[in-house]
Formats: structure tokens, sequence, C-alpha cells
């Protein structure tokens, strides 16, 4: 069937971690995932009406999820540290 069968199941194995391993990062990891990956969608050019929906898809949870950490900071008096903000 397939030429090199242990290449096949390592590429498996990376596409599986690589869809998993988002959904186990801690809150403040995942915010940092998600500025990067708005400030490059930002950055480059515009696909036009060929763009893929699963990059939509992952841009507006991306956003989504931004705008919730914004809101959770912004009720907090404490910062990462523990100090107070104010």
């Amino acid at each position: 069937m397939f030429a090199f069968p242990t290449l096949t199941a390592r590429i498996v194995v990376v596409a599986l971690a690589a869809t998993v391993l988002p959904a186990y990062a801690d809150g403040r990891a995942e915010l940092y995932i998600c500025q990067a990956m708005v400030d490059r969608a930002a950055q480059s050019a515009p696909t036009g009406p060929a763009g893929t929906q699963q990059d939509d898809a992952q841009l507006q949870r991306c956003r989504q999820i931004i705008r919730d950490w914004t809101l959770r900071d912004s009720r907090m008096s404490v910062d990462e540290q523990g100090r107070p903000l104010r």
C-alpha cells in the first residue's frame, strides 16, 4: 500500500498532535498563540475569495478568545503575580 509505513505513521501522529495539543494548552498560552495568529493574519495579504473556511473559523475562534481574555482582565483586581492593579 505505502512504500514507507513508518513515515506515514509519523505523519499521522504529527497531524494528530497538531490538532489535539492546542485543546490542552493553558489559557494564557492559548491567548498568546491566538494573538500571534491574528497578528500574522492582519499582516499577510488577503487571500481573496478562495480563502479557506478552516482558517476563517480558527481566526474567529481566536478573536473570541482574545475578547474573552480582555473582558476577564478588565474585571481582575490583581495582575498575574497577584499584585493589585490600582
